[in-house]
């Protein structure tokens, strides 16, 4: 269901009580009466330069009324989805436009039968991150619809209610991760274990997240912000398109020579070598795994910002396959693969 868009604050709204000249604001103030970080709006300014705000003799910019209204709307509508590359050049009459198109297309639209049938379906096991996840902003910006499974208070609720569901992934909060808690995830709801999870959680020792890490878990400490959950749900969207594996420019990457599992697999086996080394490449190819993906999912402003991530997908995979060379030498030289094999697999 879609929020109707909030308007933009009144003259009223930021006037002080005793009447005469409408005072200046500093950022900092400006920041709290829009509820956002200082430092998003001085990146907003320095990037964008949204306002032709005056400087206090000191150097600080200083916002009037009708600076602080348009910031207002501006922040309104990046929540609920636009760029703030494709908001910054336009004036007051023309986002009050914007809103108003964006109120207009979303009222009463059904949605699509294409758009049913391509929802990412994510089951959530616990009310307040049903509550973070169903907003129009969060959803629009992860670019794929978004059902919403539950929420349920806990695992073995969401077994019992999802038992002739299709779902794609799993995202729970957990108060605190104790050495059992995998094993009678996977006893209570066998079907649900293997699916791909996300745990917001409070507490857990480095031993318990060593071991839901190794199966392939996503391990969110709280608090964290919704684009930290946006970013999980990204990732997951764009491993599920194929077609996001390509360049923009059409040149398909070359493919990974071993799984995450398969390097864990090998980061955990006892080595000849004295050092840690071979540990350490293994989890290196998979950092690097996962920045190549991370390049790839990037949102970009402009054909500069597409060139920059292209950029760096690129220069990640050539690092991956360097990294992949050094591994099939030390998984020769510990006798894991025959010497001069073309395509290994590690066991």
């Amino acid at each position: 269901m879609t929020e109707p868009i909030p308007t933009a604050p009144t003259s009223s709204t930021f006037s002080p009580e005793e009447k005469g000249p409408a005072p200046l604001r500093r950022t900092g103030a400006v920041a709290r009466m829009l509820r956002m970080p200082v430092a998003t709006l001085r990146v907003w300014e320095r990037r964008y330069a949204l306002t032709q705000g005056q400087l206090s003799p000191s150097g600080q910019r200083l916002y009037s009324e009708a600076d602080v209204r348009r910031l207002a709307l501006i922040r309104q509508l990046t929540e609920l989805g636009h760029a703030i590359g494709s908001l910054a050049g336009l004036d007051m009459e023309q986002l009050q436009q914007v809103a108003a198109t964006h109120a207009e297309l979303h009222a009463g639209r059904p949605t699509p039968p294409e758009a049913v049938q391509g929802r990412w379906r994510l089951a959530v096991i616990g009310s307040t991150l049903a509550q973070r996840l169903d907003k129009p902003g969060l959803l629009q910006r992860l670019g794929r619809p978004l059902q919403l499974l539950g929420p349920f208070e806990n695992i073995e609720q969401a077994a019992m209610a999802l038992k002739r569901e299709e779902v794609d992934a799993l995202l729970l909060h957990e108060p605190q991760l104790h050495a059992g808690w995998l094993g009678a995830l996977e006893s209570s709801a066998p079907a649900l274990s293997g699916l791909p999870m996300a745990v917001l959680y409070g507490f857990a020792s480095e031993a318990v997240c060593e071991t839901l890490a190794a199966v392939g878990i996503s391990l969110l400490r709280a608090p964290q912000p919704d684009v930290v959950i946006l970013q999980w749900l990204r990732g997951l969207v764009a491993l599920s398109s194929p077609a996001r594996e390509e360049m923009a420019a059409g040149t398909v990457l070359p493919p990974r020579r071993w799984s995450d599992n398969q390097l864990i697999a090998f980061a955990n086996q006892s080595t000849t070598v004295a050092c840690e080394c071979p540990r350490h490449v293994a989890e290196l190819l998979m950092q690097l795994s996962q920045f190549e993906r991370y390049s790839a999912q990037c949102a970009n402003r402009n054909v500069a910002d597409a060139q920059l991530h292209q950029y760096l997908q690129q220069l990640t995979s050539e690092s991956r396959q360097r990294f992949e060379m050094a591994l099939t030498r030390i998984a020769e030289h510990e006798g894991l693969i025959a010497e001069g094999a073309t395509s290994a697999e590690l066991g």
